[in-house]
């Protein structure tokens, strides 16, 4: 075992808006919580005015100008700084961190959390050489690292098969949800469609991209509102926002629905809603989905390729449709307006918090650590 107050090192190309890069600056939090050091080593430090970064994390620029080149950097680091462990997340931040360790000659322990079911994510790539460099850079790099996980039970089972490491080899570590989940979702909202007395707001939250599939959300909520009065709002940036809007523009829904960009806090928005509806074509594990439930607003999804189905189990606590399916996923959305939601049993959603995933991470990294709150050995 490793002595506790280590330094752990979180790795990323750069702190850009999305799901994983949340995940870390959460990990990062969950560590420093329990008295670690924690760097996180970005490529290029780009998008640092996106986060709240935890008190007492260090942040590393490597200033590379894309990250293949911060090898020799990071390098370095390994040599000088020497943690305990090296968490990288996305690609090619991943084969970068497992190459840097083997160059550096260093004890430090790698461990590989995949995000997305890679199969999809390969397959719908806009760029063809990486359709065929990351499957190849996965089946030679990841074997080489001291500990691979996927985010979810679907992630663990599709990389398996992609990279052809034993299942048994892969563990499942949930990403945790945001720490201050509640207290957040209290900030007050300026906005005309959360005053009392007005029409449902159907939420979505997610990069403006493929993989989400806000087309199939917008067409279906297109079908809710000839039902009733309501609203849309879609939180997120991303390349696809020009064919949103002029597929809202088409099906005549400029006044009913919103598309505010990032923000820094979705969470009151979230909660403030009577659904939260999430349409993606695939997932690793959708942090949003389980932030939506701990917030008590109901949900709907797709049964996508991976994590709704073990986020909401089998059904039990939010509705699943067929990806890309509009009907399905506009009568789930009908069925909540009408008052048949779900029950969400907060003890399901334990297994998700920082803390559980936080010991999951330092477990699997053979690192000890004792909480005195809770006297508990990881």
């Amino acid at each position: 075992m490793v002595e506790v107050k280590s330094r752990i090192a979180l790795f990323l190309r750069t702190l850009g808006g999305g799901g994983a890069e949340r995940a870390h600056i959460n990990l990062a939090r969950g560590l420093t919580d329990l008295g670690f050091q924690v760097d996180i080593v970005l490529s290029a430090g780009e998008g640092l005015d996106l986060w709240e970064i935890p008190a007492g994390v260090r942040i590393v620029d490597l200033a590379a100008p894309r990250v293949s080149a911060s090898l020799p950097s990071l390098i370095r680091y390994l040599k000088q700084e020497q943690p305990a462990a090296l968490i990288p997340t996305l690609h090619y931040a991943i084969e970068i961190a497992i190459a840097a360790k083997i160059l550096a000659n260093s004890p430090t322990k790698v461990l590989v959390p995949e995000q997305n079911t890679l199969s999809k994510e390969v397959k719908h790539h806009e760029k063809k050489i990486h359709r065929r460099l990351i499957p190849l850079f996965v089946r030679l790099l990841y074997p080489l690292a001291d500990v691979v996980a996927g985010v979810s039970q679907g992630v663990a089972k599709d990389l398996s098969k992609l990279s052809g490491i034993p299942l048994d080899r892969i563990q499942v570590i949930y990403n945790p949800i945001f720490p201050d989940l509640h207290i957040k979702a209290q900030e007050p909202i300026d906005h005309p469609w959360f005053k009392p007395g007005e029409p449902p707001v159907v939420i979505g939250v997610g990069r403006l991209e493929d993989q989400k599939d806000f087309p199939t959300l917008i067409r279906a909520f297109s079908k809710v509102r000839k039902a009733c009065l309501c609203r849309l709002m879609i939180l997120g940036w991303g390349p696809d926002r020009p064919v949103l809007e002029a597929l809202i523009q088409e099906l005549g829904l400029a006044d009913d629905v919103e598309m505010p960009g990032f923000m820094k806090n979705p969470f009151p928005y979230m909660k403030q809603a009577t659904v939260f509806a999430m349409s993606s074509a695939w997932e690793g594990m959708p942090n949003v989905l389980i932030e939506a439930l701990a917030l008590g607003t109901q949900v709907v999804s797709t049964n996508c390729e991976s994590g709704p189905d073990e986020v909401l189990d089998h059904g039990k606590y939010g509705a699943l449709v067929p990806v890309g399916d509009s009907d399905a996923l506009a009568e789930a959305i009908l069925e909540v307006f009408a008052g048949n939601g779900k029950l969400i049993d907060q003890s399901w959603l334990k297994q998700f918090t920082l803390q559980a995933s936080t010991r999951h991470y330092l477990k699997a990294l053979g690192i000890a650590v004792h909480d005195k709150k809770a006297d508990l050995i990881c």
